[in-house]
């Protein structure tokens, strides 16, 4: 019986991927032992228990980035953290570890050297975080999401996908989905989102371009998020939410898509090839602008910095793009190119190598 422990949390965009693979290496081995090492303040803390796994835990330690006390602290707490992690590798005998970056990888690395249990990466994002760049570096193997990603010896395997969209049925799903957004299957539709919380900047130009996409013939689906709330102006081709609960038949119902770029985003909207443009978050390392970058370059979508992004760049390119269909069908050609749907078989497949050394 093979026993993985399968490292990361913090975010969605490491958790999502880290339970994808969780989920699939159950399901090829129900008898093996799939645990998962994350913190108690992370989002895996409620997602992992969850799902049914067990959650082993270690100390959150973010990497000092200033001299100031937590940094004069941070050698004592590093070491209590990867002493940890060798405990519960022992106690379980973890017979592999897999990475997805965020503060449990970083010693959880460090204690699999220790203990001389291989180790694999996986990153996410265009932009490596610095557990995973350390990582890399004695990692029995990595791998990315995206090409030209800065990792030491890694390979591009694409981002590990939920099962609801690598088997999404798109067309037999488009009825149901208009019904439950209130919207018409037999015309168009511009899917916006800009995650759980929204994102101002696509709702206040939206608020302000809405009429012009419906005018040129297309109806909207705006998800709004929790915290930036906009009037519902109560039109029929416009569908005003707070939040998509089921972003299966939301894909299902797009035709385009204006949102932000994180990894998991751009990776399922590449993978459903639905027309997209990208509004990074401007907040952080500049990781969106990355991760859309590949599909930019590809053709299978464009790019509006957010510091750009008005009612007026709605006008004056998102709604022409909306009216011409040959470009649209480019863009959906491109991503069918260009995108993977064998991220998670891809992953596997490094960390039975690292098994096979």
């Amino acid at each position: 019986m093979t026993t993985y422990l399968l490292a990361g949390g913090g975010t969605a965009g490491h958790v999502i991927p880290l339970l994808v693979v969780a989920d699939a290496l159950r399901a090829r081995d129900p008898e093996a032992r799939v645990l998962v090492l994350g913190t108690r303040e992370g989002l895996e803390a409620r997602l992992v228990p969850e799902r049914g796994y067990e959650l082993l835990i270690v100390d959150k330690l973010p990497f000092p980035r200033r001299p100031d006390g937590a940094a004069l602290r941070f050698p004592a707490r590093w070491r209590r953290a990867v002493a940890q992690v060798r405990a519960h590798l022992r106690a379980h005998g973890v017979d592999v570890v897999v990475g997805f970056g965020g503060y449990a990888a970083a010693p959880a690395y460090t204690a699999a050297r220790r203990e001389h249990v291989p180790f694999v990466v996986h990153e996410a994002n265009a932009k490596p975080g610095l557990a995973n760049v350390l990582g890399a570096r004695r990692a029995a193997a990595t791998g990315v999401a995206f090409p030209g990603t800065p990792l030491r010896g890694a390979r591009v395997v694409g981002m590990p996908l939920r099962r609801e969209i690598i088997e999404l049925d798109r067309t037999a799903l488009r009825d149901e989905a208009a019904a439950r957004f209130g919207l018409d299957a037999s015309r168009p539709v511009l899917l916006v989102f800009g995650g759980s919380l929204g994102a101002r900047r696509l709702n206040e130009a939206f608020a302000g371009a809405w009429r012009d996409v419906v005018d040129a013939g297309w109806q909207v689906l705006h998800a709004v998020g929790a915290r930036n709330e906009v009037d519902d102006p109560g039109h029929p081709d416009y569908a005003v939410v707070s939040y998509i609960d089921r972003m299966d038949l939301a894909y299902a119902l797009a035709d385009a898509i204006v949102c932000r770029s994180g990894s998991a985003t751009v990776s399922e909207i590449g993978a459903l090839g639905i027309p997209a443009v990208y509004v990074p978050y401007a907040v952080g390392n500049g990781e969106q602008a990355d991760n859309a970058r590949s599909a930019v370059s590809a053709g299978a979508a464009r790019l509006i910095p957010d510091a750009a992004f008005t009612s007026d760049r709605v006008r004056a390119e998102i709604v022409p793009l909306l009216t011409d269909a040959s470009a649209l069908d480019r863009m959906r050609a491109a991503a069918a190119s260009a995108a993977s749907r064998s991220g998670t078989e891809n992953v596997i497949a490094l960390i039975d190598g690292a098994l096979a050394r």
